[in-house]
């Protein structure tokens, strides 16, 4: 219900925290007042009614100030699953694995730019990035896009390339192409620290995200770094493309600092947590509106969103200024915000233009705007209202501009937001800008970045919002997102470990646990249904030395297994599902990545054991771990040309061993051991 002009309150509830505002409640049955005229209620969507009441500027701040995140059902699916925003990060991989390798650097030409505080504050986190990587002994060269393609004023790549060795104070050369495997052997890059290579700008073929124009620009590279966050929701060869020819794929500094920035927007880590939404487009921004809606303690919305929820709330609203097709998603934000029981604010007042005079403003009533005048700004007590509300709060998110119907942006407006969430920021609020016009107003009212999170690229967060797949981050290798309390996995969790990666249905590891009371078993499956199901055969069977994580072990199997506080024993590999379709695909699973992992968390004399019903699985297998165990791991039995032994070493077998050997084939079976570290 509308509890103070332009403030829609949900009804009971609160009322029954503030006994005081009961004699504000009017009786309404199956009508509601808006203006003192009576309007049938006929929304058959909207589970309350909406009334035209009088709350005092104290109510405001009480209504807002005691109104708490409440988990409950509605129309906004917050599943993790739709978020896959854990990736490997430059900082989590081992250092000593950059030594001498070829390093390709996406990032972001924001760094290039010094016109706003803001901008260095973007770059500081990629130049860190930058000498991180030269610091290791990486090979690195850099690619980036800047300008516009035939724009006379783009800096050529021989001005960028000065620009950045001034910066990170190296020797930065120019390259007049993209990188190719010559180029990167080349003698103008042994004399080098760092090779930066042609504006990708110039290249159709980088928005195509043409595969073959990828593979150009990631050869000879074995490790792809993304920095360029602001990129993200595009489909690109240089941030997507390349990530499919690198072994490694990880976020570099300030892409790790801005993906958890993101994720924070999300999380309720203060309350009251408000957001300020500008800008229009309502049908577009729907889910992200309803998720916003499912975590914050109020809406506020300065922009042309405004009269869509005014209008879906019953008020009249001229139709030149709605989306007549985004009412049903409107209605279904202002139940979700009902059932919720939080506060949605829209401006009660707005600066107007003459459609006849430009030079001609007035201030008019949201509620009362006249045909031939078009609102520009929020209007004097709109702002007194706004500020009320933000005076309480203890977590700000401002995303979009305040724009409503003219194409310019509502200065007035803007600069009494910025001098407001000034004076908050210094109170300790917790403030996030998204988007280049709010994040400009932010930086004119001096609030300094190291006092907010910014998001130029509003793009990025909407999408996140609205639960797209941020493509950027999605080709980045993904990290495990929980941390492991072996001491509750295990009952004695000192005792060696046995890893099954692919562990299907949890046969091998469950009947093993069941023989080697003296062992743990970790079972590791990228597909979960499967994972439920080894959970419920361990609740019937009361192991204590078994356990099954859901995840994709290429990526995590190091970040998974290093926190382990025993000895990694024995690590199974069996039966990787072959793709007989896509013959390159078929032995996928067994990547350098895992290799290494593997071999650098084994103890000394621990076993890999191998094995798989197509021999050209295992032989394959095998030679990726000796050649990327470099000497560290060699064949455990007497005959180096056996290929395999007729019986499983360990009296127990997998689930699709069993299935193999009882149709008759034969399984080929290989077990390595390591003989050393570095």
């Amino acid at each position: 219900m509308i509890g103070a002009p332009g403030l829609l309150l949900p009804p009971s509830s609160l009322y029954q925290r503030h006994p005081s505002l009961y004699s504000f409640i009017p009786y309404t049955e199956h009508s509601h007042l808006l203006h003192n005229i009576q309007i049938p209620y006929y929304y058959s969507n909207l589970k309350y009614p909406c009334t035209n009441s009088q709350l005092s500027n104290g109510h405001l701040q009480k209504s807002i100030g005691k109104c708490h995140a409440q988990h409950e059902d509605n129309k906004c699916d917050t599943s993790e699953s739709r978020f896959v925003l854990d990736v490997q990060t430059l900082k989590s991989f081992p250092v000593e694995k950059l030594d001498g390798e070829f390093v390709m650097l996406r990032f972001d030409s924001i760094t290039l730019l010094e016109l706003l505080n803001i901008h260095n504050a973007f770059g500081n986190g990629t130049l860190s990035t930058i000498r991180y990587l030269y610091n290791a002994g990486a090979k690195v060269f850099l690619v980036s896009n800047w300008g516009r393609s035939g724009d006379p004023t783009v800096l050529s790549v021989e001005a960028v390339a000065g620009h950045l060795s001034s910066l990170l104070q190296l020797k930065v050369v120019a390259a007049k192409t993209v990188p190719c495997y010559m180029e990167i052997k080349s003698e103008k890059f042994q004399k080098a620290d760092i090779l930066l290579f042609e504006n990708l700008t110039l290249f159709r073929e980088e928005i195509a995200n043409c595969p073959v124009f990828s593979e150009k620009l990631a050869s000879g590279a074995s490790i792809f770094v993304n920095d360029a966050f602001f990129l993200s929701h595009k489909i690109l060869a240089s941030t997507v493309g390349v990530a499919r020819f690198c072994y490694a794929r990880l976020a570099g500094f300030h892409f790790e600092d801005q993906l958890l920035q993101l994720k924070q927007i999300r999380e309720i880590t203060m309350q009251p947590y408000l957001a300020i939404i500008g800008g229009g487009k309502f049908l577009e921004k729907a889910a992200a509106l309803l998720r916003l809606a499912s975590v914050c303690d109020g809406l506020i919305f300065v922009g042309m969103l405004a009269f869509q929820v005014m209008h879906a709330s019953g008020i009249s609203v001229p139709s030149c200024f709605l989306e007549h097709d985004a009412f049903g998603e409107a209605a279904d934000l202002i139940e979700l915000v009902n059932s919720r029981k939080i506060p949605i604010y829209f401006p009660t007042d707005l600066w107007c233009v003459n459609d006849n005079n430009s030079e001609l403003f007035e201030i008019f009533s949201s509620k009362r705007l006249l045909p031939g005048w078009t609102p520009i700004d929020l209007g004097p007590m709109a702002l007194k209202e706004i500020n009320n509300f933000l005076s309480v709060c203890k977590k700000v998110l401002w995303i979009g501009p305040v724009k409503f119907a003219s194409s310019a942006n509502g200065a007035v407006g803007a600069s009494g937001l910025g001098r407001m969430l000034e004076i908050i920021c210094k109170n300790g609020c917790d403030l996030t800008v998204v988007g280049n016009a709010a994040c400009q107003t932010v930086l004119a009212a001096k609030i300094s970045v190291s006092q907010c999170k910014m998001f130029e690229n509003a793009s990025v967060v909407w999408d996140f919002l609205m639960g797209k797949a941020l493509p950027g981050v999605a080709a980045l290798d993904r990290a495990y997102p929980y941390e492991i309390d072996w001491a509750t996995t295990y009952e004695n969790p000192t005792q060696p470990l046995v890893v099954d990666i692919g562990s299907g249905n949890g046969l091998f590891p469950l009947k093993m646990a069941e023989k080697r009371n003296d062992l743990n078993f970790l079972g590791l499956e990228i597909n979960n249904k499967l994972v439920m199901h080894c959970h419920d055969v361990m609740l019937n069977c009361n192991r204590k030395n078994v356990h099954f994580i859901s995840t994709n072990a290429t990526s995590t199997f190091r970040s998974i297994v290093s926190t382990y506080p025993g000895e990694l024993f024995l690590v199974s590999i069996q039966c990787p599902n072959p793709d007989f379709n896509r013959e390159g695909h078929r032995w996928r699973m067994v990547q350098r990545a895992l290799v290494e992992a593997i071999i650098d968390l084994l103890a000394v004399d621990a076993k890999v054991f191998l094995q798989s019903d197509i021999e050209a699985v295992t032989i394959r297998m095998k030679e990726q771990f000796i050649k990327y165990g470099k000497g560290r791991i060699v064949k455990d039995e007497d005959d180096e040309d056996k290929i395999g032994f007729p019986e499983n070493p360990f009296g127990v077998r997998s689930d699709w061993e069993q299935h193999a050997v009882d149709r008759g084939d034969f399984m080929y079976r290989m077990m390595l051991r390591k003989v050393g570290n570095p």
